[in-house]
């Protein structure tokens, strides 16, 4: 078809008009049905109230009746309702039309000389008049559920959560014409509503007694095929209990949509239950009002933009609505994914795009004399432990020698602040990639350290943020299990033993954001936490309790459907170059100190002084350039003297107490 021939789009004028044009018909419709129920109801009640008086008038009665109905049952607006979806507020609303109706056609009838049927004829007729509106609306929506459920075949499904969110969910049924449920019980949170019914649907028993009623059901042979969560906020240990209680029955668990956002012409989509639902970390309030001021109308660049951390950054910085978004990255197509992203949910917001390595002293001066960043978030580095320690020298230069390159620029060309990404793999390393990333510590330190001292001007901020994992990073361990099960398993974890921490990526982003704010303040020099970061603090994120990355395989194969160990296997690899069994947050004698930023801590390792290690970082970068990989390792060991090199991946215990003396008295 040619374009000339094309049928015109409908205009948006005229996809106005028709659902006003349906919208009015219904009303009409609604108008001459409750004419009729009203004109049959007035001599109905007349009989009903005197059957031997005989009828007076009946075209007179009609008339009157339906008019009165009419006039008193605008202020109920009951030609507008929608009779397939009548509820109590419906039925509240008939009834105060059919009172109001039976009082003014009384009074019609005292006023023009007719005596009433009877005392009792207002009240007879105000009944009449309820059991007959209130009745063909309750037959309409009884019709359209027989005929949603004659349409296939139901779905059985059994409801968890409040009682007010269960309403909501089979309210929301009663509206789904594209797939039916049978809601066969529900479990709530309150103790004592066990036996009650909401809309005719049994209360069985509490969540915490799931798997005692599954157990139960299967003996009657009434298991549903589906457990909906209608709580858009239920997580943590209790679902949990829920998916290990669901997974013997093979039962999938999904959750409701947001059941107060849907609208009649919607439909339901339940949606999987997300692995993030299962870590059960209250929400940390943020500081947005200082994150306006630090960030709005600034020029901030964030290096590794295209990366987990990195990009997560470029899209909660553009909410701040900075004067120009500068996002560095070596990788093309990376950058490229964040570029559109932000091109669709930030159009307004300026950016340009920086193709360039870290570790080129040339060209991130070269960005940082013509663009002037105000706020640099440093994220760019190589983080997968076997890669780093398969390429020694280029995890160096990336994650020490770039961090000093992106600094020293920032210092040179009169940068706020810089925020340094680190890792919990900095702490007591046994990897090449983690005490690289403490080596950037200490230089980051040692720059915050002068900086803070020199008090006469403004000079550069280097705030240093250490955490664990984050879901769905990339090259993290969800991406591969999720991997694993598209191809059936098996879901390999390197050790049982194996205990990370875990957050996910907006929520560890918001963290940093909050610390950059907490680390640029400026506050009096009793503060407790401005006296740590003038000795070199660390901020470090609270990452809850430590998960087991075999419990998180399994926790994954459940949300799947599935059975660990049954429909999916579970196979231990053992452990990887460079790989610990447990990653520490702070060092062993590092207590972790509160702050009164929420969701931070800090931590005050050992510092070591500007000067020192510039000439140490010299000497490094000079080895990994030749290849030297000994000496580079060595040199690494003289600024880390914690780092104990763990190459065949064997399972080692921390360092002893003697060890960390020693490193602590290095400086």
């Amino acid at each position: 078809m040619k374009a000339s021939q094309q049928p015109a789009a409908p205009s948006a004028s005229s996809s106005l008009i028709a659902p006003r044009h349906r919208s009015a018909g219904r009303i009409a419709v609604n108008v001459t049905l409750d004419g009729i129920i009203s004109a049959i109801a007035a001599p109905l009640a007349r009989f009903l109230a005197d059957p031997h008086g005989g009828l007076i008038h009946p075209l007179w009665f009609i008339a009157g009746g339906t008019i009165t109905l009419l006039i008193s049952g605008l202020p109920f607006r009951m030609p507008q309702q929608y009779w397939r979806f009548s509820g109590v507020a419906d039925l509240i609303g008939i009834t105060g039309a059919s009172i109001a109706g039976a009082v003014l056609f009384s009074i019609g009838l005292v006023l023009t000389g007719f005596a009433l049927p009877s005392p009792t004829f207002p009240v007879i007729y105000a009944l009449v008049l309820l059991i007959g509106l209130g009745g063909v609306r309750i037959a309409t929506r009884l019709s359209a559920r027989w005929r949603q459920q004659a349409r296939g075949q139901q779905v059985r499904v059994l409801l968890l959560g409040s009682d007010i969110n269960a309403d909501l969910f089979m309210r929301a049924l009663e509206r789904d014409r594209e797939r039916s449920y049978q809601v066969i019980g529900l479990l709530t949170g309150a103790e004592g509503q066990t036996g009650r019914r909401i809309h005719g649907v049994p209360i069985l028993g509490t969540v915490a007694e799931c798997a005692d009623i599954l157990r139960r059901l299967e003996r009657q042979r009434h298991l549903p095929s589906e457990v909906v969560l209608t709580d858009p906020d239920w997580r943590g240990s209790a679902l949990s209990s829920v998916l290990e209680a669901t997974q013997a029955y093979g039962l999938i668990v999904q959750r409701a949509p947001s059941l107060t956002s849907l609208t009649p012409a919607d439909h339901i989509e339940l949606r999987p239950v997300a692995l993030e639902d299962l870590l059960n970390r209250p929400q940390v309030p943020l500081n947005f009002e200082g994150m306006n001021r630090l960030m709005r109308g600034r020029v901030v660049l964030v290096t590794g933009a295209g990366g987990s951390i990195g990009s997560e950054l470029a899209r909660q910085v553009a909410r701040f609505e900075p004067a120009l978004l500068l996002l560095l990255d070596h990788g093309e197509f990376a950058l490229w994914q964040i570029d559109v992203e932000l091109s669709e949910q930030s159009p307004k917001i300026p950016r340009q795009i920086l193709v360039a390595d870290v570790r080129d002293s040339a060209r991130i001066t070269s960005i940082f004399a013509e663009f002037k960043p105000d706020l640099v978030f440093h994220a760019a580095a190589l983080k997968h432990v076997p890669i780093v320690e398969s390429n020694p020298c280029e995890g160096i230069l990336t994650n020490v020698i770039g961090t000093r390159v992106v600094a020293d620029a920032a210092t040179l060309y009169g940068a706020a602040a810089m925020v340094l990404i680190s890792s919990d793999k900095a702490v007591n390393p046994s990897s090449i990639m983690g005490a690289s990333k403490r080596c950037a510590e200490i230089y980051c330190q040692a720059l915050d350290i002068r900086s803070r001292a020199a008090m006469t001007e403004p000079r550069l901020r280097c705030v240093t943020v250490r955490f664990g994992n984050v879901l769905g990073s990339t090259g993290s361990v969800v991406p591969l299990f999720r991997r694993q099960l598209e191809h059936g398993g098996p879901l390999t974890v390197t050790h049982p033993e194996m205990t990370r921490y875990f957050m996910t990526v907006p929520e560890a982003v918001g963290l940093v954001l909050q610390a950059s704010v907490r680390g640029t303040e400026m506050r009096a020099a009793t503060d407790d936490t401005d006296m740590r970061l003038r000795q070199g603090g660390i901020f470090v994120l609270d990452m809850g309790e430590p998960v087991k990355i075999i419990d998180l395989a399994r926790q994954m194969i459940r949300l799947a459907g599935l059975r660990p160990d049954e429909d999916i296997p579970i196979r231990v690899t053992g452990l990887r170059p460079g790989e610990k069994l447990y990653e520490e947050l702070f060092h062993g004698r590092e207590a972790p100190v509160p702050t009164d930023a929420p969701g931070l801590k800090m931590a005050t390792p050992r510092t070591v002084d500007l000067d020192v290690v510039a000439i140490a970082l010299d000497a490094l970068e000079a080895a990994c350039r030749t290849e030297d990989v000994e000496a580079a390792l060595a040199l690494l060991q003289e600024l880390v003297p914690e780092f104990a090199h763990n190459p065949m991946g064997e399972v080692r215990h921390a360092p002893t107490s003697k060890f960390l003396e020693t490193a602590q008295n290095v400086s």
